[in-house]
């Protein structure tokens, strides 16, 4: 059988039938493109999601009808602004099951995590304590802790990954001391999907009276997260994997730990008063949101989740799987590749090498057949070292995605396999 027959038959024994990828497509302008001469596949959906129409319309919207600044103007199209602008923050709230007045707007989750480790950080952290990391860590949850290590004092170790991709547990569990103030872990790794079982993290976490800093940018958009019931300190998303705008973060912390945090940034808007020699501060969420915000990309998100509103999500996250499951069975198949991570846990993205071929070509190899994957370190240089490698190749899912794109996918493995001889 060949690797995308192989593929197909995996789908359909994994796949439930009560989701329909076709249903939705047309509300993805994106997926009526052209790639040098083929229907777009686009497989790179832990980068940045496609947006759907409504997000466009509720950008446009506001340019269209409510183009002016928040919170202080005293006119009518600031305060309708100001009013749709704080609707959406409640709206977040709801996605994460948490309070409007502990939601703040960054720029995204890079934002969010250099935000928390430098106010939180500078203010929690002194000289010997330490700052628990795993190696399944993006960058942005890893060098953010490292600079504020550096102006601390702190130390930084790393929580072991098993060869499985899971993280190991136990490690964790034996090593938190009354020396640890930080556990910052990823909620679903960006390579190699691993869902980290975050509830049980802030449980032991919490024995010791350490924080717990969770990076959700990939878990947000592949299943409902309920943060009151995982029990973490902080936890930071990204809108445009959430189908939402570029640029716009959403960073929940706890209310008793935001209002005893140091601004991060200085500006209009954070403030209460200001004198020449000192200021006081706003309340939070004001105090860490100086400046103008991202209006439009608020308003793009508001519409992002109204339109997820109207998904059933745990049949979505099941078609995913399924695509992720038919993924690895047709790539594994194919000599020479090798799929990396066998978590039991795990959300749409698949981390593969082609033997001898840099990930690079692989990604220009399939790029010429129309289908977009990411190809490099993806900001998880430690991970690649755990893995042995330099770079992979990764294709990730959406409920947009269909078994279409897995076998254009495994097809064009097996060309770029052909092409490089291999």
């Amino acid at each position: 059988m060949s690797s995308v027959s192989s593929a197909a038959q995996s789908f359909r024994s994994s796949a439930h039938g009560s989701w329909d990828p076709e249903r939705i497509r047309p509300d993805f302008p994106m997926l009526k493109r052209t790639v040098r001469g083929h229907p777009l596949v686009y497989l790179d959906n832990a980068a940045t999601a496609l947006k759907p129409q409504a997000v466009i319309d509720a950008v446009v919207e506001y340019y269209t009808h409510f183009s002016a600044n928040v919170a202080r103007g005293v006119h009518t199209t600031s305060q309708e602004a100001t009013e749709r602008y704080e609707s959406v923050r409640v709206r977040a709230a709801g996605y994460l099951n948490v309070d409007s007045s502990e939601i703040v707007f960054t720029a995204g989750t890079t934002a969010s995590l250099n935000l928390v480790a430098s106010s939180f950080g500078s203010d929690a952290l002194r000289p010997g304590d330490e700052i628990l990391v795993s190696e399944l860590e993006h960058h942005s949850n890893l060098v953010p802790w490292q600079l504020s290590a550096e102006r601390t004092g702190a130390l930084v170790r790393a929580i072991p990954m098993l060869d499985s991709g899971d993280l190991d547990l136990e490690w964790l569990e034996r090593e938190l001391s009354s020396r640890t103030k930080i556990v910052a872990v990823c909620h679903a790794s960006n390579v190699l999907g691993t869902v980290v079982p975050i509830d049980r993290v802030s449980e032991m976490a919490h024995r010791v009276g350490a924080k717990v800093v969770v990076d959700g940018a990939q878990a947000a958009p592949h299943f409902s997260v309920d943060v009151r019931a995982l029990d973490c300190d902080f936890y930071a998303l990204s809108a445009h994997k959430l189908f939402g705008p570029t640029g716009l973060g959403v960073l929940f912390g706890k209310r008793a730990l935001l209002e005893r945090m140091s601004p991060w940034q200085g500006g209009g808007g954070m403030i209460s008063s200001v004198e020449i020699a000192r200021s006081s501060y706003a309340a939070s969420p004001a105090r860490f949101e100086a400046g103008t915000p991202a209006v439009a990309e608020v308003f793009g998100l508001g519409g992002a989740l109204e339109y997820l509103a109207t998904w059933d999500r745990l049949a979505a996250t099941d078609h995913e799987s399924a695509l992720a499951d038919a993924a690895i069975a047709g790539l594994e198949s194919i000599p020479g590749v090798k799929v990396f991570g066998e978590s039991a846990s795990r959300v749409g993205v698949v981390a593969f090498a082609l033997d001898g071929v840099h990930a690079h070509d692989v990604g220009t190899a399939l790029d010429a057949g129309g289908v977009a994957v990411r190809a490099g370190h993806h900001c998880a240089q430690p991970l690649m070292r755990r893995l042995g490698v330099v770079a992979t190749a990764r294709a990730s899912f959406a409920p947009y995605n269909t078994l279409r794109d897995v076998e254009a996918l495994v097809a064009g493995v097996e060309r770029a396999r052909t092409l490089f001889g291999r």
